[in-house]
């Protein structure tokens, strides 16, 4: 798959996933909500078993909402469409059955950091500034910037970031539990392959259900990993061979006989 403004290459099984607009900071606007949505589907679809999302350009992994893209906007059209599409688009990032690891090759801000909060892992790299600005532009952070990065980063964290404006560095980031390694300008790209070799080597299966019970705990999506386990436990049964045997031959099933 191929995107103006997102390229999504998978090869060796790793879905290598790069935010395309350089020359707007790569900040996401709803053509760009849309792309991503459609990437993680052919995600899904493909043989990846870790996935890697990037900025191109080393100045921002992604400045956040375009603001020419939402200023203009009716406030039913915000709410309607560019806030609920993107919690569409953020969601299924943050619920991909793989593990996806966020490198942080640029600054992270706004809704760049709500992006990167969708990852397993984040890699920054040294020169990032991170921060949630939204609330001095009389917006808040509509993307799950209160809430899944209060549950990932805490709650302190984001009072901090958003409602006094602290802004920080990559290692005061680090420190602080917002990402999980800092590593030297350029060397971002590098550190994800790595990381995402060690989950090459993990069970695929173990891999996929130990993420969905990770996210369950964390209240990423509780209702559908109970659903989609219990799904699978059923779809394994022999009663719904029988159910199946039953329907086709137009007679009533015999379970456990």
């Amino acid at each position: 798959m191929s995107d103006p403004r997102i390229d999504l290459v998978v090869e060796d099984r790793i879905a290598r996933l790069t935010l395309r607009r350089p020359e707007k900071l790569n900040a996401v606007d709803d053509v760009m909500v849309d792309a991503l949505f459609l990437a993680c589907r052919a995600i899904e679809r493909s043989d990846a078993r870790v996935a890697i999302l990037t900025g191109e350009g080393g100045k921002s992994f992604c400045a956040g909402g375009d603001i020419e893209a939402w200023s203009s906007l009716d406030a039913e059209a915000f709410s309607r469409r560019w806030l609920r599409d993107g919690h569409d688009a953020f969601d299924a990032l943050a619920r991909l059955t793989v593990p996806l690891i966020a490198v942080l090759n640029g600054h992270a801000l706004g809704g760049g950091l709500e992006l990167a909060a969708c990852g397993d892992l984040r890699i920054a790299e040294a020169h990032v500034k991170i921060g949630q600005p939204e609330p001095g532009l009389g917006i808040i952070p509509g993307w799950s910037g209160t809430q899944r990065a209060s549950r990932r980063f805490g709650a302190q964290l984001v009072r901090r970031m958003a409602l006094f404006g602290e802004i920080y560095s990559a290692d005061e980031a680090l420190a602080l539990g917002i990402v999980d390694q800092v590593v030297s300008t350029g060397e971002g790209a590098a550190a994800a392959g790595i990381a995402a070799a060690r989950v090459l080597k993990r069970s695929p299966r173990a891999t996929e259900l130990t993420k969905m019970l990770i996210n369950a705990a964390d209240g990423e999506e509780s209702e559908r990993v109970v659903e989609v386990l219990a799904g699978a436990v059923a779809a394994a049964s022999s009663d719904l061979t029988e159910g199946l045997a039953a329907y086709r031959q137009k007679r009533p099933a015999r379970f456990g006989e």
